[in-house]
């Protein structure tokens, strides 16, 4: 069986951490997020493993290389235009026709068994297998609708944590097995998404598309607030309350309090940095205060979006500020 990470993404809510490198190359607990993704899928049989590139493509080809070290070969999909979901698919359709076959995004950590939804795919010929799970924090995933038979029906809106919900939410999960069929329901060469197009034009024409309700963890990085919180999780279950990477010194005299620091980071003593990322190279001087902020090298900045620039960093607020 093959697989394919999707990993061309721009990562705009991860912004300014995605400046030099794209999401999936974005370091959680010291390793690439599609790291996590090709070890997921090796861990099924999967030998082969197709990623698709846009934005940054290097910074996953350094992550990743020829896929050696991880036990399998690595093909790569060089998008010059992003294609979405669907026009990914379409486009590495030649690595991936001939058998059934995994996609996932690339900026998952996970620990779900995949081996039940894979019996599942099979047992039931399903044309598309969507590894689902419930949303009971109502948080921003489209909800995902099935009848009684777990075949999904629809795809709707986000759940509204201000009303009552009957039954939970289910969410996908960016896990998905497909079949070399789904491809006559993908529009060609061009931008397209499955779950606004291929899987309800699948769905129309009779084929089943099933909702596999899986269980364990999962943790998607999608937003920096998020990326933050799932970090310190890990941090305070081994007993601490940061995360810091390789070659980084923060002195005895500074105070660092639930941050994530990516390599070669510096804090200086009297320097006070809470509840904030700083990314590669990065020193927080003498007298500096960081709260609820991301900071990168101003250098690496083309364009700045949000945030201020002090001295030789960019210093952006981890939630947006909403008008």
């Amino acid at each position: 069986m093959k697989a394919m990470i999707l990993a061309a993404g721009f990562g705009t809510r991860l912004w300014p951490l995605t400046e030099d490198r794209t999401k999936p190359a974005v370091p959680f607990l010291g390793k690439p997020l599609v790291a996590y993704s090709v070890e997921y899928v090796h861990r099924f049989g999967v030998r082969d493993v197709v990623v698709n590139l846009h934005h940054q493509g290097d910074s996953v080809r350094a992550a990743l290389g020829d896929g050696s070290s991880f036990g399998c070969r690595i093909h790569y999909s060089i998008e010059d235009e992003i294609l979405g979901t669907g026009g990914a698919i379409d486009r590495a359709k030649e690595l991936l026709d001939g058998d059934d076959f995994i996609v996932m995004n690339g900026k998952l950590v996970t620990d779900i068994d995949l081996a039940p939804a894979l019996a599942e795919h099979r047992d039931r010929g399903a044309i598309a297998t969507l590894v689902l799970l419930p949303n009971s924090k109502l948080e921003r995933f489209t909800i995902v609708q099935r009848d009684g038979t777990g075949l999904i029906t629809g795809f709707d809106g986000f759940p509204d944590p201000e009303h009552q919900h009957a039954d939970v939410p289910l969410m996908f999960t960016g896990i998905q097995i497909l079949s070399p069929r789904i491809f006559a329901y993908i529009p060609r060469s061009r931008f397209s998404h499955t779950t606004t197009e291929a899987f309800p034009a699948a769905i129309a024409a009779g084929n089943r598309v099933v909702g596999h309700v899986g269980s364990g963890n999962w943790k998607e990085m999608s937003t920096l607030e998020r990326y933050l919180d799932e970090s310190i999780a890990c941090a305070r279950a081994v007993g601490g309350s940061n995360v810091i990477g390789q070659g980084s010194r923060v002195d005895p005299g500074a105070e660092v309090s639930e941050s994530v620091l990516w390599r070669d980071v510096t804090v200086d003593a009297g320097a006070v940095v809470t509840r904030s990322i700083l990314g590669d190279g990065v020193r927080i001087r003498e007298g500096v205060r960081i709260v609820d902020s991301v900071v990168v090298r101003a250098e690496i900045v083309r364009e700045i979006e949000r945030g201020r620039v002090i001295g030789d960093l960019l210093v952006a607020p981890i939630r947006p500020v909403l008008d």
